[in-house]
């Protein structure tokens, strides 16, 4: 007996569930235990930092915008001079963000490629800004107290209280990304709290793709 032919099965499409937060809200501690659950986490800001110092391509448009500054002596991201300069010119900040961010599309969609589980997460700052949400399946965003959020970002990076709010100020409002979210996690109550919800979340995450 002779068997059909069949043609193989088309490789089910990869699903993206994007994490995103405000400064000091912990979405990198929240990724750091989805990767402990077993499940892949792109951190594009992380990539970011990488590319604008691998990609000569990239370096050559960010001199053109910014000035030779922006690279030190020795040829790495000046990530300090451009610091300042965005934070005071916000169109000068989005043209750099419309910069980086192709140069990362593309680096995470080579990731996606080597992924092998149904659904990967993708961390990013401006997961609502730049409408990065809208690729995604589901949006996660992790937060805090204003208050909370500040106090973290002080004693892990040695800044004043007026510092933190001044770079808070320039960031999406917490109720806006909240309306927007699929998913959101509170995160005022510690780390064993936190790992607490992330589990829930993913076992809720998991329930859904069963459907």
């Amino acid at each position: 007996m002779i068997e059909e032919e069949t043609e193989p099965e088309p490789r089910k499409k990869v699903k993206i569930i994007g994490i995103t937060g405000g400064i000091g809200s912990g979405k990198s501690t929240i990724s750091k235990f989805i990767e402990e659950a077993g499940f892949p986490v792109y951190y594009s800001d992380v990539r970011a930092k990488t590319i604008v110092n691998d990609d000569a391509e990239l370096q050559q448009k960010i001199k053109e915008l910014l000035g030779e500054n922006s690279y030190d002596e020795n040829g790495f991201y000046n990530r300090r001079y451009v610091g300042e300069i965005i934070f005071k010119d916000d169109q000068l900040r989005l043209q750099l963000n419309a910069l980086i961010h192709p140069a990362v599309k593309i680096n995470f969609e080579n990731w996606i490629s080597e992924q092998k589980t149904p659904f990967i997460f993708k961390e990013t700052a401006l997961l609502f800004e730049l409408k990065l949400n809208e690729s995604c399946y589901k949006s996660i965003l992790v937060t805090a107290d204003d208050n909370i959020r500040i106090k973290r970002v002080m004693d892990r990076d040695g800044k004043t209280y007026r510092e933190v709010e001044a770079v808070m100020n320039k960031q999406m409002p917490e109720k806006d990304k909240i309306k927007i979210a699929d998913f959101v996690i509170f995160n005022n109550d510690g780390l064993e709290e936190l790992k607490i919800k992330t589990n829930q979340f993913i076992n809720e995450l998991k329930e859904g793709l069963a459907e």
